[in-house]
């Protein structure tokens, strides 16, 4: 028995079959690999066989020569770098900083910084000039002005760090000094000083409290001594007889009329007449 193949399947070829399903691959394969996206916060740089195209690029999709061009994304949001240094103080006390800077990337320079430096300027360009811009600074200062002028400190850390890297297209946008850490002994120190700081105000503040309520006290007896002066000047001699009639009148309204009869002791005077002159 013979069976007749049909001639569409006479025609059929499995190399064409593979060949279009290795075309359709590649078009997929390129398609993918033509075009790259930058984020957004980023700027992108073209790269053609390892070389930098300062053309910027902006967020979005950018197109791309596949397997020939890529495309790489510089962070131009802020960003912080933390940095510990050992240094000593203007006096040879050693102190441990810690510091923090928020910087960011200048956008119209991102091609020289990548060129230039590469992407691992925190590393080659930030931490070591924190490191010896504080050193340098550190040193002008006597260990306690570190903590009581920290401030001023921190100002001349972040001026002096500006201007460093300024020269590699990155901005400084501020700089903290989280601490400073000194030996147990210069703590101790420290610590000693400010309680006889705080016993010498206690001290000074009993002074003048003692001062003052002494102050008050000669006030006062200034005040008494010029009221005692001024009821002597209010004293006069009709003043003085005057007071000795109210006495006695007061004295004959409680008298019986008898005299006392107790003898050896002075017999109170009341002059009579007088009264009874007053008294009519």
């Amino acid at each position: 028995m013979n069976v007749e193949l049909n001639p569409k399947t006479k025609q059929f070829h499995p190399g064409k079959l593979i060949g279009g399903i290795v075309a359709v691959l590649v078009v997929a394969v390129l398609g993918t690999n033509a075009y790259a996206s930058v984020e957004y916060g980023h700027v992108g740089l073209y790269k053609t066989f390892g070389k930098l195209n300062d053309n910027t690029l902006a967020p979005g999709i950018h197109f791309k020569i596949p397997f020939i061009q890529t495309v790489i994304q510089v962070n131009t949001q802020v960003t912080k770098s933390e940095t510990d240094t050992s240094a000593s103080s203007k006096d040879l006390q050693p102190v441990s900083t810690h510091v923090a800077v928020n910087y960011s990337v200048n956008k119209a320079s991102v091609f020289h910084l990548m060129n230039n430096i590469g992407g691992n300027y925190d590393t080659v360009i930030i931490s070591p000039a924190i490191q010896e811009i504080v050193k340098e600074v550190t040193a002008k200062y006597p260990a306690e002005d570190l903590i009581t002028r920290r401030d001023v400190v921190s100002g001349e850390v972040s001026d002096q760090l500006k201007t460093r890297l300024a020269k590699y297209d990155l901005i400084v946008n501020d700089i903290n000094i989280v601490n400073f850490k000194f030996s147990d002994a210069f703590n101790q120190s420290i610590e000693a000083k400010q309680v006889a700081q705080q016993q010498a105000l206690k001290a000074e503040n009993d002074l003048r409290r003692i001062e003052i309520e002494a102050k008050q006290k000669v006030a006062q007896a200034q005040a008494e001594a010029e009221s005692l002066r001024l009821k002597k000047q209010e004293v006069t001699p009709e003043l003085v007889q005057l007071k000795q009639i109210e006495v006695q009148e007061k004295a004959l309204d409680k008298w019986n009329g008898v005299l006392p009869t107790v003898t050896g002791g002075a017999t109170p005077f009341v002059d009579v007449q007088s009264l009874t002159q007053q008294n009519p």
